[in-house]
């Protein structure tokens, strides 16, 4: 089983990290994290060279992304939530995904080989802003790599209590990881 794990937090120890950590402990198989921040993935500058062509126009670690997004059962996307959505970078990084969507609308051509692939939305916050709206960009972008969210998991009291010491948090990772791997 292959995971894949979006990290957009600059925190190299912060919560978001801290909740990846419990996941990755839990979950077998191969495990890939592109840390958002500090990966070399310029984003989507709508040149419309996937239009007619087979590929992205920009040559950078997104080629390898998507071969590691072809390859998942799971993908994991995980953020802070700033200002009630998902942050600047995985935004960024993640607008790259244009090019599944154009090959399939304007080309027809289905980039991706596997049919459906598990979903997993993690965040983290402290503000006072909801979650809902990053859920639902989340959901989106999951949709887009043809997974389906099966949970997800928001610890969203950070100003007060650490997400890794947030029970109801990690206690839902550690039941994804059982229901996923129940199946094997």
């Amino acid at each position: 089983m292959k995971t894949l794990i979006f990290n957009g937090s600059p925190r190299k120890n912060g919560d978001t990290i801290a909740l990846i950590n419990i996941l990755k402990n839990e979950f077998g198989g191969e495990i890939n994290r592109i840390d958002t921040y500090y990966s070399d993935i310029q984003p989507c500058i709508d040149c419309r060279y996937c239009w007619t062509h087979n590929g992205c126009a920009i040559k950078d670690e997104m080629q390898h992304v998507f071969s590691l997004i072809d390859e998942a059962d799971n993908i994991v996307i995980a953020s802070p939530i700033y200002f009630s959505e998902l942050s600047g970078s995985l935004l960024s990084v993640l607008s790259r995904l244009q090019y599944l969507y154009i090959s399939k609308q304007f080309r027809g051509e289905d980039i991706l080989s596997k049919k459906k692939r598990n979903g997993i939305i993690i965040l983290t916050g402290g503000g006072d802003g909801s979650p809902q709206k990053a859920v639902e960009t989340a959901t989106c972008l999951l949709h887009h790599m043809k997974a389906d969210v099966i949970s997800t998991v928001c610890s969203h009291n950070t100003n007060t209590i650490l997400a890794k010491d947030d029970k109801k948090a990690t206690t839902e990772i550690k039941a994804i990881a059982e229901r996923i791997f129940s199946y094997d």
